[in-house]
């Protein structure tokens, strides 16, 4: 008896709320050329993997970051690179590590701007209490 190796695939809407992203986003990341779908149904359907959906877990991730959608692109390819340990993986490597130091930078600075945010609460929510 063999085993069917073919990968389960998932519709967008259920990529959707596994990810917690809209269908609008993974429609227009296929668009842009971000992300495609592993496959489509005759129909014209989107299909997507468990590795699709690894990898828009990753887009969603540097999203918050600020990063544009073909520094993603590359970031995605580049760890595509990486991960098939083919015999040019030098310059992905370096790529990628200069995405992860300015992924910190970009970091810090979001940890700066929520710190000003919670101070904006702080003393909103304080100026309200002596006023009541």
């Amino acid at each position: 008896m063999s085993k069917d190796t073919t990968p389960r695939t998932m519709h967008i809407g259920e990529v959707a709320e596994r990810t917690e992203l809209s269908l609008r986003s993974l429609r227009h990341w296929d668009e842009v050329g971000l992300l495609r779908p592993s496959a489509r149904t005759e129909g014209g359907f989107r299909l997507y993997t468990e590795q699709d959906v690894e990898k828009i877990l990753l887009i969603r991730r540097m999203k918050p970051l600020g990063f544009t959608l073909e520094e993603m692109a590359r970031a995605i390819r580049d760890i595509e690179t990486v991960l098939d340990d083919g015999p040019d993986t030098g310059p992905a490597r370096e790529r990628l590590a200069e995405v992860l130091a300015d992924a910190a930078t970009r970091r810090e600075k979001l940890e700066r701007q929520l710190a000003m945010a919670d101070e904006f609460l702080e003393v909103l929510g304080e100026r309200l209490a002596r006023r009541g």
